[in-house]
């Protein structure tokens, strides 16, 4: 950006030159009728214009590869912290993430653009004034004392343009965050007949957006108004006085056109110093809601620990509080197949939030591999514990491509109770695997899982979307998948429950029952009716 500033200050420079120029080229050439000193006047304008095209040439290529290096690196620094396995607490939705990464992160760049022709601006002025006050001090003194009166009037409407630009950025924002909550959710709104209720909803989003947009606009065309008016009065007034001037013989010929044509010119920085602020408006306005979310403090602690024996309980809970959860306790062998039934599913969530490092606040000792959770290095965590949801992401290219794995895959397919689909792993996939049925994309997630053969699997009702024949097949092939891994299932399923070594039973927080599910079946009621449906 500086090397395209210092270029581009070139190119301003020599173009302020040019009514010099053209003032001594009448003075000395013209009025004289002299051949030598026409024939330096026209060499001289070929390398002032050769030096003025290739710099504008020059610079204004510096400043867009800056500009749109600026961009990449400001959209990978607002996706990596998104994709931050600690998390984060912006309180914004994807489709609000989305539209930072992509329209903030543009806007925000082009604050370079501002700076660099602001710079180059400045530089004209400079020459300007310079030449102006070589010509004639008292015209030059009005146009250094006329052109800050005049940009301090223009920036009085930055700070207006900067408030409802950061509005129209919200707007815009939470309209794409329903666009893409609305498009994930089509199916669904379709299934109950409430699309009409989604489209009003959007043209009511869309319709704030337009008056956020139409009220940055008028502010800007405001300033934009402001800034050729006053331009023309500064030009006019600088004319007169020099036309004047020429009239009584104080300036020749040659001065009267370098100084209307300088006064003439001088309308073009000052106006780019308007445009420049407001870059600079809209920059900040965006910069503010990209610093918002990089400076987003993490969910979870991230700790300097890569210590895990496997030989020790790979997840020890003693006391835990944390939401609904109240002094839990629960701890998990090596080795051992656990299910838990949670009569409320907030103990569920909670339950998941603990064990998966994202609630920080939680009173109690959690240990892994018996060193402390919150010590944990978050990667070395993340390759002990996974956490399969029973809500799975899929990402575009085929069901191969979202297994990332092919070792065993024929194997942990099956056993994931997705054997008909091993012939269409190659089966191209749209966005987040919207052409698969629910069942299917839960059967692929968890066959993903065991592809990664974590030695702490923890999975969330992985058969909530499947029939009960497939949910049988499902649970038999986990238990013959084990392979010495420890797994934690939540699951209110008969079938997955029958299959564990023991099955803990959470309520109000705490654990009330424990045995094998047979026997829970058999002495407990209310753990009958939750189960055997």
């Amino acid at each position: 950006m500086i090397a395209g500033s210092l270029v581009l200050s070139l190119h301003q420079a020599t173009e302020a030159a040019v009514p010099v120029a053209i003032g001594v080229f009448v003075d000395r050439a013209v009025s004289t009728g002299r051949f030598e000193p026409l024939l330096w006047c026209v060499l001289m304008m070929i390398v002032l214009f050769a030096v003025l095209s290739n710099a504008w040439k020059t610079g204004a290529r510096q400043v867009v590869w800056a500009i749109e290096y600026e961009t990449h690196l400001l959209r990978l620094e607002v996706a990596q912290r998104v994709l931050d396995p600690r998390g984060h607490r912006t309180g914004l939705r994807s489709g609000e993430l989305l539209s930072i990464a992509t329209s903030d992160a543009e806007k925000a760049a082009l604050v370079m653009r501002g700076l660099s022709v602001g710079a180059a601006a400045c530089t004209a002025l400079i020459v300007s004034s310079v030449s102006l006050l070589l010509v004639d001090v008292p015209l030059g003194l009005g146009v250094l004392i006329g052109v800050p009166l005049l940009m301090l009037g223009i920036q009085a409407l930055s700070p207006l343009l900067t408030r409802r630009t950061s509005s129209q950025q919200e707007a815009v924002a939470q309209t794409t965050a329903l666009a893409t909550d609305l498009v994930s959710g089509l199916r669904t709104l379709r299934g109950i007949g409430a699309q009409h209720n989604a489209a009003a909803r959007y043209r009511r989003s869309s319709q704030d957006t337009l008056h956020a947009t139409l009220r940055a606009a008028s502010t800007n065309g405001l300033q934009d108004g402001v800034t050729t008016a006053l331009s023309g009065l500064l030009l006019a007034a600088v004319a007169g006085v020099a036309g004047w001037f020429a009239l009584h013989g104080r300036i020749t010929i040659g001065e009267l056109i370098t100084v209307v044509g300088l006064a003439q010119f001088v309308a073009e920085p000052v106006g780019t110093l308007g445009y420049a602020s407001q870059i600079i408006a809209r920059a900040r306005a965006s910069a503010a809601r990209l610093a918002s979310v990089l400076s987003s403090s993490p969910v979870m602690l991230d700790g300097t620990s890569t210590a895990i024996d496997l030989r020790q309980p790979l997840l020890a809970m003693e006391g835990v509080s944390h939401g609904t959860l109240s002094s839990l306790t629960l701890v998990l062998q090596p080795g051992e197949s656990v299910g838990v039934l949670c009569y409320d599913p907030r103990d569920a969530d909670a339950l998941l939030n603990v064990v998966a490092g994202r609630a920080p606040e939680h009173t109690g000792t959690v240990l892994v591999g018996g060193t402390a959770l919150e010590e944990l290095d978050v990667d070395v965590l993340r390759r002990t514990v996974l956490l399969e949801r029973h809500e799975t992401d899929l990402f575009e290219g085929t069901l191969r491509t979202n297994l990332l794995s092919e070792t065993g895959l024929e194997r942990v397919m099956t056993a994931a109770g997705a054997a008909d689909l091993v012939e269409e792993l190659d089966r191209p996939l749209a966005d987040r695997g919207q052409a698969l049925s629910g069942g299917q994309r839960q059967r692929i997630g968890l066959a993903r899982a065991l592809l990664a053969e974590p030695p702490l699997l923890v999975l969330h009702d992985p058969s909530t979307a499947v029939d009960a024949v497939t949910e049988e097949l499902l649970a038999e092939g986990l238990a013959q998948e084990r392979n010495g891994r420890t797994t934690l299932v939540l699951t209110s399923s008969p079938a997955l429950l029958g299959k564990m070594d023991r099955v803990v039973v959470i309520a109000d927080g705490a654990v009330v029952a424990e045995g094998i599910h047979s026997e829970l079946a058999a002495s407990d009621a209310v753990y009958q009716e939750a189960v055997l449906r």
